[in-house]
């Protein structure tokens, strides 16, 4: 969630003004540049555990190097969505013209992440330089929606490629913008109280915890994969603000860049409408509305409420547990659907929905969902693994579409030519 720099005028700040809508659609098939380091830019080692420790995934893979040098990976690899928070961006500078294409969309409205679309072709390891390019790729109204009136829908899309062009994985996130007076106005959370857990709810929710495994060195092959099968739950929450800290240490503070003190002050500087004021008259930033009650309320949602990219991590580290070492997670769809509060918790469950053969690899599509306490299926998605098989032999790495190779190619060249000069 966002509220950009307040640029515009009184009237329109806060509204989606067809102004501001074609300046979203100008800026689809722009490659963006980016003001940010990323939090482990270059993958590391430690980068990746926290990364895994952020969301609650003890997979030896992730956190054990020399455990990770037993599998068939030989080595230490990342958890899938951990390429959030990596790689370099070489999109040059905008052109002043450009520039002002790229000021902040939709200033004073909130920006909400509705989706995530992944594709994996390739690990990433500790030390490998990794390289991406984001541009909007679609931009589309919509008049009257279930959220909060009129809305806009933004979708993003970020590339990941090797040194030398390769694709790693492609992402699509989608944005929803909508007007927070909208927000304020629709009245679909003014039943929701927060939730109180006595003893034996919490003892059913620590025996979840006590029965998960994780799958690692045991391979789980195609063939003894059925329709139907159910796969193990993942107990996530009840969520609480260490949780939203604990996203912070393994992703860092956001594509804002925003930070602590001196940080605080040089980002206040360039987008000083993402601090509207805390109750002691501070400049505070807009994304507290995770952890802060009283700033939730203003903006119309009864309680802070967790980061889309957690249940994102939460989906993939279901399908992981899963699988075990010797699979590939190869694709992962998932909706936000409504929020997950401070206080809730979710069950994260799914089964196998298809077994197939696409071209050369075994694989099977798996239904999964997230469900919190309050019976909401807020986090409906889709997998496709690879897995080994008896019959096929072990899994092999899928190939990236040919646009996107095509691309990353691109990419890295255009990238050397400006670096000669």
């Amino acid at each position: 969630m966002s509220t950009a720099e307040d640029t515009k005028t009184e009237s329109t700040f806060g509204k989606i003004t067809d102004t501001e809508i074609a300046r979203a659609q100008a800026q689809i098939g722009i490659p963006q540049p980016s003001h940010i380091v990323l939090h482990d830019p270059v993958p590391s080692s430690n980068g990746i555990s926290h990364f895994a420790f952020s969301y609650g995934d003890d997979n030896p893979l992730y956190n054990d190097p020399e455990y990770a040098k037993t599998t068939r990976w030989r080595g230490q690899i990342a958890p899938p969505t951990y390429m959030a928070i990596t790689g370099v961006n070489e999109t040059p500078p905008l052109s002043p013209e450009k520039k002002k294409l790229f000021r902040q969309l939709f200033p004073g409205c909130g920006e909400y992440v509705s989706g995530f679309t992944y594709e994996w072709y390739r690990p990433v390891r500790p030390d490998e330089q990794i390289f991406y390019e984001s541009t909007t790729c679609g931009v589309s109204v919509i008049e009257k929606s279930k959220f909060a009136g009129k809305t806009v829908h933004v979708t993003r899309r970020r590339l990941d490629v090797t040194a030398d062009g390769a694709p790693i994985s492609n992402h699509e996130t989608l944005l929803i913008v909508a007007e927070r007076s909208g927000s304020k106005k629709g009245g679909k959370h003014d039943d929701v109280a927060p939730w109180v857990y006595d003893d034996e709810a919490i003892a059913k929710i620590d025996a979840t915890y006590a029965a998960e495994e994780t799958r690692g060195a045991k391979p789980r092959y195609w063939e003894d994969v059925e329709v139907g099968d159910l796969m193990q739950p993942l107990a996530k929450g009840p969520l609480t603000v260490t949780d939203i800290i604990a996203e912070h240490l393994g992703r860092g503070m956001g594509h804002y860049g925003h930070g602590p003190l001196r940080y605080w002050w040089k980002t206040r500087q360039k987008i000083p409408g993402f601090y509207p004021k805390n109750p002691y008259g501070v400049p505070d930033v807009a994304q507290r509305l995770h952890w802060e009650q009283d700033w939730a309320g203003k903006v119309g949602l009864p309680l802070p409420y967790d980061y889309a990219d957690m249940r994102m991590n939460w989906m993939a580290h279901l399908v992981t547990a899963w699988m075990g070492d010797d699979a590939w997670l190869w694709r992962l769809f998932c909706q936000m659907r409504a929020f997950n509060f401070i206080g809730d918790f979710h069950m994260m469950e799914g089964r196998v929905a298809a077994k197939r053969r696409e071209g050369r690899h075994c694989v099977v599509d798996l239904e999964i969902k997230g469900t919190c306490q309050r019976g909401w299926v807020t986090t409906p998605g889709t997998a496709t693994v690879i897995l080994p098989s008896r019959e096929h032999g072990a899994m092999t790495l899928p190939d990236a579409p040919e646009e996107f190779v095509k691309r990353g190619a691109e990419m890295m060249t255009e990238a050397a030519e400006r670096r000669r000069g």
